[in-house]
């Protein structure tokens, strides 16, 4: 029996200061850490370190989806309304379908932990046979949202044509409906 190819999964870090190695990236360490826990099946990461601008952005996603077939694809940072926050722009600019109600459900989530999480312009969409989820910033956020979601992400990953990923259901039960 062979086993199947692993899960390809970008983590990108939106960040100016962070990509000038003005300020250490946080936020993909974060998400590396976060994954290893959750993901049970084989997965290889693609990270980035890029800056607050929209159309580099959108190349980067563009570049994870089609270029390096990366199934999932996690951001950090750029989700605030800051005038360089732009990630939900540069998502919503490359995906043909949006699911809102994977940022609905994080901000829902950080809301029981800070007043200001209602700040927050999470999204989440589909590019080809790709994920794109973005996350926010802060480690501990990062944490909190991605275990709100993550049931979710292997069942949408297996119906947009991805590459399976199956869990740790002792830290993070997926839902798959049975067949």
């Amino acid at each position: 029996m062979t086993s199947a190819k692993p899960a390809r999964i970008g983590i990108v870090t939106v960040s100016d200061r962070a990509s000038q190695g003005i300020y250490e990236d946080k936020g993909g360490p974060a998400i590396r850490e976060e994954l290893g826990r959750i993901v049970a099946s084989p997965w290889e990461a693609v990270a980035r370190v890029i800056p607050d601008d929209r159309e580099g952005i959108a190349a980067t996603l563009i570049e994870l989806a089609d270029r390096e077939r990366c199934d999932l694809i996690v951001t950090t940072g750029g989700t605030g309304p800051a005038p360089r926050d732009v990630t939900p722009e540069a998502t919503e600019q490359v995906c043909e379908k949006m699911m809102p109600g994977f940022g609905e459900l994080m901000r829902s989530v950080s809301l029981t932990v800070v007043p200001t999480a209602i700040l927050s312009r999470q999204t989440a969409g589909i590019r080809g046979s790709s994920l794109i989820v973005n996350l926010p910033g802060k480690p501990s956020a990062i944490h909190d949202c991605l275990m709100a979601v993550f049931p979710a992400i292997p069942y949408c990953l297996d119906l947009v044509g991805a590459a399976r990923i199956d869990t740790d259901p002792l830290v993070c039960k997926a839902f798959r409906p049975k067949s």
